[in-house]
């Protein structure tokens, strides 16, 4: 390395490039196994290390959730760069890498609290598992966050891992932790803003509530904002709160926030500032929002409320109703631009979980607002003392004023001794000394419905009261509150109970202004309520001035209940005890949970003094406390009782009567009429145990342990009576009407007797517990009604016993397990409640670990594979075999699973000696052999790739270990016992098919997996299928003469297993064909069958892109060889058939290297979605190929349809008509049945032959073929009429005169054609330097073409001569691609030349049928003549011969033939002319006979030839051959030089019988180019001194006439055999 300065901190990677250097990236571990002298830069972790060897894994001492951060990260690394066209994702998965890369830092500081730390390594797995399910990789199980290693674990503890991650909820914000998100309490958090309104002026004061429109009353106290002037808070850290305790039923529609506004000021709103200086509480406005919107609506938004005002202020007590109700004739708005500005946000969970998640709401100073009553679940330790009082209304006189009355209430709290206490208008604002009520105006029955808390301390409540002042709010200038009444109510009455919740009708005493009231013991002797009066004091019940208030009481330590009281002072009064035992059940649960120490102690206090007058009384009132705390709002008061128990409870002698009456109880079960009572006292057993248990631990601590043997008699003697009501048989549900309705008693026992276990267990010895279950689940009846309810209560019971710390004790597991086993059994094999046992047996199970060897746990393990292994394969065979719903693939139920996990389990735990015991089991073969049938077919089901989830490789992977375990110990067992005479075929077969579909499972594929999980797996498991391979091939040597009867069934799955690229595998593998081979001769003296099955095998699986280049090369190896072990070489070099098998390995490679083209040029036209050309070259290599050295018809007949329905998706009309007419020739005219094959249903081979004559017609009218299908439509008219078909015959014939019409009446395009050369070893086989012609799309030209290959072969280089390419080019490692265009060479010379034939008719044989193409490339031999370049122009004329004439079953066939000439300059002036005349020739003709739309094209051709002559063109010829040193240099051209010279003549003719029609023919506005073309002719004819007679044009003229009246022949013709059969 380089060293660094000393304190220089930098990361870095390093490249290993020195000698011995090791290449390390950021992040890799390095395990350090010699340190040497000096500084290293490698930051040092300490490190464990697993499996010490060649496969040994360094595992660093850190906390998990680190390690598998940094593995995924490096994982999503790689990946994620390929995203980048998937952009969403691509962002996404960067912010959260960033994400969790941050909190990576914060896990890996250390400085977050317990809470945090779990909060956060809670997100950052939310964060993988989202991020691997996003990108396909694997599921992570996990325990506490961190990765567990499955070997660590039972495999039903796994399961269960697994399935839990897979279910787990989205991914959710690091601020809503998971136990948040189904909370059962909620609270609304309320911020007041500010009040916006075009009137202010005064201040404000707004009280919060949450009222409950359906029961019309508040659900909470009030939450108080006080707002100055300008409607904002006074005091900003007052103006928040937080509405605690909802529950879930408070969430919902009609219940609403409701804010009452008061104003501060004057009586009138319009009144002048100084008409009065004292300032009263008036009614404002009133807003209402719902909770249901909150549900809903952003919870960060503001919200504006509408500020509603009364029309009628008397009505103001209700004017929230009437806002809800929307009774709008009742209140209106308070103005236009009247709001009231309020945050609201609903929170759910914790309080202090969510003071610590939402720490900036709560830094500012948040009261809290509580509910009305308790919550709907009550907690221990709970302290709240709150009485809250509403002034309701009253009724007043006039007091001798013409007007009604403006009252005003002040409100009073004052203690015992008159000392004034602290009242609350609301949360949110300090008490004060006293209240002040809103003022109603001339009013004399004002109602309020204003709402006070008295938050006075339980100890100052006894002889506190309240006292409420009544005066006259006078409105003139002085404004003088004036006192005229007053009245009081006493807290608590003398027997200790509170005032009782509910209206009270107060007494309103008339008094003075200057009344002196300080003195509260003058009035307090007086009457308070007129509910109370005495009968004879008519004086106050004269008094018609009443008011109203209401009281209500949230205590828990004060009581209003008098029966409470009684039983809690039972020793002042002993003898009503008895009538307070039997009210207690009649006493509010909240009542009694308040005082639940004391009213336990008050019981046993009373057992230990009364047990023989009392003591089923105590017993009764102890089982209806017990069963109130299962209540779900008191469930909580639980752990209560248990401390008590535990740390207060003193009945040392309570125990004795308590068994004493529990006995009782059970005694009487059987004989008992009305049994409810009883059901409640065996709910109760749990508790009842406790205290006889800690009673009789009391008992022993006192007195040294005295009585044990009669403590431990008497439970011997209840568990007899428990027993004997347990064996007693349930009517059934016919038999009494109960039965239905109450499930019977023996239910309600076994749900609580799993509880008592850990009671007993600390008196008990842990054997004598087990014996004490065991005896007691054994009393059960065993056979029951299929739908009694205790079958289903006595799984449950074994479940909790299971569950137990009971059973988790091998002491007294050993003692349980049995009577477990036997229950199980017994409803597994009757297939009931499998959901239970499916539970059970996991708990069970999930004890075993993989590495248990303790005896104990042997034993266990032998007696569950001996009750249950057998059961558990036919339960999964069940499941797995269950009908699916349609469209559903198989996928376990998780009680399905849990099975499955189980069955897994067990096997994993069971050692060799299980295994022998096991298979010594089976008493004959044929159980044996079942039972081998029963596990592979168990296997084959658990390796099916829809067995588990795709991303489940942790479960697959275990699965896989334990199936090939337990295979292993398995084969010995097949080996042993169905070999030789025993030989059992079925039970070999489902061996290797279960070994076959092992191998071949995608789960253990691991070439497909990235490199670390290549890594991971082959560190933890190895490569499976290559274990499973040698033991295929150890099993196949056993055999024996026995490999016949898997021969050639076997060849297809064995050839699929080596097709899996593992090298090792395949040199395993291989070899198993030659052993066919020779055992196939030995039988048949060939091997016919090998080879077939070996074809067809290799055609279906390489078809489905299984197989690659490796797998060709190693069988194409071994033809010298026939394997890589030398005894088989030499047993190979003496038999006799060597040379047949040499060629069958060559044949199987050639037809190998086809399929390979073919599956490879597939997948790429299927990725790129293009008309791949050379996949038709492959295909139609390979249909050769099976046709020609195979001759296998029908796979041949198989890839003409894939190859026609290649040409159909590409629009190859005319080569899918082509290549459906090779399935056509095969076929005879016969009534021969044919089978059903492929699309084709069963029929004859006439009507067969048919469809396909009427396809091909079909596609040859598509592709303009109009030629090829007349032909088919004589034939098959041919055939209708042999059968007198005439109706078939007249549509067959109308089909062919339409064809003929196409022919005449459309045009068709003529192609281009291409020859392309593919020259370079990157070729595949079948291109490679080779060379083509294809014919071209419509409209598509070279430089199209060349683009199309170029795009084809992206990674080709174009050549860009036409020359023969050198060996350098061949032999390349690389690819060429030569393109030039070629002409074609018509087979049909004498249409093309007859007179008279259309051009519509002869363009078709011009491009159709074409063997033979020509490509000329002009060059100079010898010294070019820069004057005449004619005389040294010679032309290299190439000729390519096809192996199939275009068009046919493809656009491209292969050059057969090459053939070079050279074309002398005199022979290439002679082919030019001869053209262009045969050219003017055809454009005069079409000209004359109107068969042009205008004249364009033939004043084009005279100008082109005429012009050339003029400037030279044919005064270039005879200067260069008519010339006398021409001539005597070449002799022999003679008659060449002559036909040169008659051909120019005849050009000259032709021109000027063309310049003749042109004149009759050309537009005016064309008139002076015809001059000039004229006048270009005569200059032509005097240089080349040429006299045009009139004969000469007199024999163009017959010519062309000749050619017109055949042309007109034609036309009529045509129309006479029109579909319509009608003459022109």
């Amino acid at each position: 390395f380089a060293v660094p300065e000393r304190d220089t901190k930098f990361h870095y990677c390093f490249r290993g490039t020195v000698q011995h250097g090791l290449p390390l990236e950021i992040g890799d571990t390095v395990q350090i196994l010699e340190k040497c002298e000096g500084i290293i830069y490698i930051h040092l972790k300490s490190a464990d290390i697993k499996n010490k060897g060649q496969f040994e894994t360094v595992i660093p001492n850190e906390d998990s959730v680190i390690t598998e951060m940094t593995s995924t990260l490096r994982d999503w690394g790689s990946m994620w760069k390929q995203l980048y066209v998937v952009r969403d994702l691509f962002h996404r998965l960067w912010h959260v890498m960033n994400e969790i890369l941050d909190l990576r830092r914060q896990v890996l500081v250390g400085h977050l609290t317990l809470d945090r730390m779990r909060d956060v390594k809670q997100h950052i797995t939310a964060r993988l598992d989202w991020g691997n399910e996003q990108l396909g990789l694997d599921l992570v199980p996990r325990r506490d966050f961190g990765m567990v290693d499955p070997d660590e674990i039972s495999v039903t503890e796994l399961y269960r891992l697994v399935r839990s991650t897979f279910h787990s909820t989205p991914i959710q914000p690091l601020c809503c932790p998971c136990y948040l998100r189904n909370p059962s309490t909620h609270h609304l958090f309320v911020q007041a803003k500010s009040l916006m309104s075009t009137n202010l002026g005064e201040e404000l004061e707004v009280f919060f509530s949450i009222y409950d429109g359906r029961e019309g009353r508040p659900l909470s106290e009030r939450f108080f904002v006080r707002l100055n002037k300008n409607g904002v808070p006074k005091s900003p850290e007052r103006q928040c709160t937080l509405f605690v305790d909802l529950g879930s039923s408070d969430l919902r529609k009609d219940v609403y926030v409701v804010a009452h506004i008061i104003r501060i000021g004057r009586m009138g709103a319009g009144e002048k500032k100084n008409v009065c200086s004292v300032q009263y509480r008036r009614p404002f406005g009133c807003a209402v929002v719902s909770i249901a919107d909150l549900l809903t609506a952003d919870s960060k938004d503001d919200h504006l409320l509408k500020v509603y005002a009364c029309n009628t202020e008397s009505e103001w007590y209700q004017i929230h109703e009437n806002i809800i109700r929307k009774a709008n004739a009742r209140y209106n708005l308070s103005g236009s631009n009247t709001g009231l500005s309020v945050s609201l946000q609903l929170l759910h969970g914790d309080v202090e979980q969510l003071r610590r998640e939402f720490m900036v709401l709560f830094s500012r100073g948040v009261s809290v607002t509580k509910k009305l009553g308790f919550s709907d679940i009550i907690m221990p330790g709970e302290m709240r003392n709150d009485l809250y009082i509403t002034l309701e209304k009253g009724e007043f006189e006039k007091g001798g004023k013409s007007v009604a009355r403006n009252v005003e209430i002040t409100m009073y709290a004052l203690d015992i001794d008159g000392q004034i206490l602290k009242v609350a208008a609301g949360s949110g604002e300090p008490g004060a000394d006293e209240y002040h009520s809103f003022v109603l105006y001339h009013n004399n029955s004002p109602r309020w419905a204003e709402q006070i808390k008295l938050p006075i301390p339980v100890d100052m409540f006894r002889g506190s009261h309240v006292r409420f002042e009544f005066r006259h709010c006078s409105t003139k200038d002085k404004g003088e509150k004036k006192l005229f009444g007053f009245s009081f109510v006493p807290l608590m009455q003398e027997d200790g109970r509170t005032l009782p919740d509910g209206t009270h009708e107060l007494i309103v005493h008339k008094c003075e202004e200057n009344t002196n009231l300080q003195d509260s013991a003058r009035y307090l002797k007086l009457p308070c309520s007129k509910g109370n009066l005495p009968g004879n004091n008519q004086a106050v019940k004269g008094n018609k001035e009443s008011f109203w208030i209401t009281s209500f009481l949230c205590s828990t330590k004060l009581t209003q209940n008098g029966d409470m009281l009684d039983l809690l002072k039972w020793r002042a009064h002993p003898e009503r005890i008895g009538d307070c035992l039997s009210k207690l059940k009649e006493i509010d649960g909240s009542e009694i949970v308040k005082f639940l120490q004391d009213t336990l102690d008050t019981l046993f206090g009373i057992l230990d003094e009364g047990a023989q007058r009392y003591g089923l009384k105590v017993f009764d009132s102890l089982v209806h406390i017990i069963n109130l705390l299962q209540d779900s709002k008191f469930q909580h008061f639980k752990p209560v009782m248990d401390t008590y128990i535990e740390s207060h409870f003193a009945g040392a002698l309570s125990y004795r009567d308590l068994i004493k009456v529990l006995k009782w109880y059970v005694d009487r079960i059987i004989e008992a009429e009305h049994q409810e009572h009883i059901r409640q006292v065996l709910k109760a057993t749990e508790y009842i145990f406790k205290y006889i248990i800690q009673s009789r631990r009391l008992f022993s601590l006192a007195t040294g342990g005295q009585n044990e043997e009669e403590f431990r008699c008497c439970i011997h003697e209840l568990f007899m009576s428990i027993r004997f009501f347990l064996s007693q048989e349930s009517s059934g549900p016919g038999n009494s009407e109960h039965y239905a309705v109450f499930p019977p008693v023996q239910v309600v026992f076994l749900q609580t007797f799993p509880a008592v276990y850990s009671e007993l267990l600390k008196l008990f010895s842990v054997r004598e517990v087990a014996t004490f279950v065991r005896e007691t689940l054994g009393s059960l009846p065993a056979t029951l009604h299929s739908d009694c309810p205790l079958e289903a209560v006595k799984l449950q019971c074994i479940a909790k016993t299971v569950e137990s710390q009971l059973y988790i004790n091998p002491e007294s597991r050993c003692i349980l397990l049995p009577v477990v086993l036997r229950l199980l059994q017994v409803h597994m094999q009757e297939q009931r409640d499998l959901v239970m046992c499916a539970h059970i047996l996991t708990s069970m199970l999930s004890l075993l670990k993989k590495d248990d060897s303790e005896q104990p746990l042997l034993e266990e393990v032998d007696l569950i594979v001996d009750s249950l292994l057998g059961v558990l394969l036919r339960t999964i065979l069940e499941i797995t075999n269950r009908p699916q719903p349609a469209g559903n693939t198989l996928r376990l139920q998780y009680q399905d699973g849990e099975f499955v996990a189980c069955l897994l389990a067990l096997l994993r735990q069971m050692s060799d000696k299980h295994y022998q015991k096991l298979l010594q089991c089976f008493t004959s073969k044929d159980d044996l052999r079942d039972f081998l049938l029963q596990i592979f077919t168990v296997f084959r089901i658990l390796i099916r790739p829809e067995m588990f989830p795709k991303d489940w490789t942790v479960m697959r992977l275990v699965t896989n270990n334990v199936i090939i375990t337990t295979v292993l110990y398995l084969s010995d067992a097949l080996r042993k016992n169905y070999l030789n005479e025993k030989f059992d075929y079925k039970v070999w077969d489902s061996y290797f098919y279960l070994a076959v579909i092992f191998i071949n499972q995608p789960c253990l594929q691991l070439e497909s997996f990235s490199s670390s999980k290549r890594k991971k797996v082959l560190e933890k498991y190895g490569d499976m299928r290559v274990m499973m391979g040698c033991e295929i091939f150890s099993m196949w040597q056993n055999l024996g003469e026995h490999k016949l009867n898997f021969i050639p069934a076997m060849i297809g799955p064995f050839l699929e297993v080596t097709l899996v690229p593992q090298p090792d595998l395949r040199n395993v593998m291989i070899p198993i064909f030659h052993d066919m081979m020779d055992w196939e001769q030995r039988r048949s003296g060939n091997f016919k069958q090998v080879e077939a099955k070996l074809i067809d095998k290799l055609d279906s699986l390489m078809s489905e892109g299984k197989g690659d280049e490796t797998y060709r090369e190693l069988f194409n190896s071994i033809i010298p060889l026939f394997g890589p072990y030398p005894s088989l070489l030499k047993k190979i070099e003496r038999e006799t058939w060597r040379e047949s098998g040499i060629s069958l390995i060559a044949t199987v490679t050639r037809l190998m290297e086809r399929l390979l083209d073919y599956s490879t040029r597939t997948l790429s036209a299927s990725q790129t979605h293009t008309k791949n050309t050379h996949l038709f070259v492959s295909f139609s290599a390979l249909q050769n190929f099976y046709k020609t050295e195979l001759n296998k018809e029908e796979m041949y007949i198989r890839y003409i349809h894939k190859l026609y329905d290649l040409h159909l998706k590409a629009q190859n009309y005319t080569e899918a008509s082509y290549t459906l007419l090779l399935y056509d020739e095969l076929l005879e005219w016969s009534e021969r049945p044919l089978r059903e094959f492929l699309n084709y249903p069963m029929q004859t081979e006439w009507q067969r032959k048919e469809y396909l004559h009427l396809t091909i017609i079909q596609n040859f009218d598509r592709g303009k073929c109009w030629e090829n299908g007349i032909l088919l439509c004589r034939e098959l008219a041919d055939q209708y009429e042999s059968y007198y078909d005439y109706r078939n015959l007249s549509k067959m014939r109308m089909m062919e005169a339409s064809l003929y019409d196409k022919i005449m009446d459309q045009q068709r395009l003529e192609p281009e054609f291409f020859r392309i050369g593919f020259y370079g070893k990157k070729f595949p086989f079948f291109l490679r330097n080779k060379e083509f012609v294809c014919r071209g799309h419509d409209y598509e030209r070279l430089e199209a073409f060349q683009q199309r290959m170029l795009n084809e072969f992206p990674h080709a280089i174009a050549m860009q001569h036409a020359n023969q390419p050198d060996q350098t080019i061949y032999q390349a490692d690389a690819q060429y691609l030569q393109i030039y265009a070629v002409s074609p060479i018509p087979e049909s010379q004498d249409v093309l030349q007859r007179d008279g034939v259309p051009d519509n008719i002869k363009s078709f044989y011009k491009v159709n049928h074409i063997w033979k193409f020509r490509y000329d490339r002009p060059f100079h031999k010898g010294t070019k003549d820069k004057e005449n370049e004619f005389k040294s122009l010679w032309v290299e004329r190439t000729t390519l011969t096809l192996v199939q004439s275009l068009p046919g079953i493809s656009r491209w066939f292969e050059v057969e033939k090459r053939e070079l000439v050279e074309v002398s300059p005199l022979e290439n002036a002679i082919e030019v002319i001869e053209n262009k005349n045969l050219q003017l020739r055809t454009l005069i003709t079409q000209c004359q006979a109107r068969q042009m739309q205008n004249i364009n094209p033939l004043t084009m051709c005279l100008n082109g030839v005429i012009d050339a002559a003029v400037n030279g063109g044919l005064a270039r010829y005879q200067e260069a051959f008519f010339v006398k040193d021409y001539i005597v240099n070449h002799p022999e051209d003679g008659d060449k030089i002559g036909r040169l010279r008659e051909l120019m003549f005849e050009q000259a003719h032709i021109l000027e019988f063309g310049l003749a029609v042109h004149e009759k023919f050309v537009p005016q506005d064309m008139r002076p180019l015809h001059k000039k073309l004229v006048d270009q002719f005569h200059l032509m004819k005097s240089s080349l001194g040429i006299q045009v007679s009139s004969v000469a044009n007199t024999a163009v003229q017959n010519e062309t006439d000749a050619i017109i009246n055949n042309i007109a022949r034609y036309n009529r013709g045509s129309v006479r055999v029109s579909p319509k059969g009608k003459g022109d």
